[in-house]
């Protein structure tokens, strides 16, 4: 019986240090700079096609919120409905560029492109909004 039990604790230790173990080893790769211009893996990949959408999403919403309040009721109204028609094809559209490639690696950097392009167009409409908006 005791050496059943020492058998068991003996396995709960290495348990614990497989856990520690992947867990330093996993915060050491977070810890890590992500070299967006050299990315090596497509994970890497990924998860800069990711940051760079989220950066263009980040000045789209900036251009949306100065021209928001530049828009008289009526304007604003309109384009907070086009604004939400735009999500819904930019999300429904770059789904569909992704299902190309749906299981595959590569799915999730061709997603963001997409993202990215889209908001890219979209924050040049708005900011052509301001221009000429008085």
């Amino acid at each position: 019986m005791r050496q059943l039990l020492l058998f068991f604790i003996s396995m709960v230790t290495f348990s614990s240090l497989d856990i520690h173990t992947a867990i330093v080893a996993s915060t050491t790769r977070l810890a890590q700079k992500l070299d967006c211009n050299n990315a090596q893996t497509q994970s890497d990949i990924n998860r800069c096609a990711q940051l760079s959408y989220q950066s263009a999403d980040k000045k789209l919403n900036q251009a949306y919120q100065q021209l928001l309040p530049k828009l008289d009721r009526s304007r604003k109204q309109k384009l907070i409905a086009a604004q939400l028609a735009w999500i819904k094809f930019r999300d429904t559209s770059c789904e569909f560029e992704k299902s190309e490639y749906e299981g595959g690696s590569i799915a999730p950097t061709i997603y963001f492109g997409c993202l990215e392009k889209t908001a890219k167009q979209r924050t040049q409409q708005l900011q052509e909004y301001l221009q000429s908006d008085p």
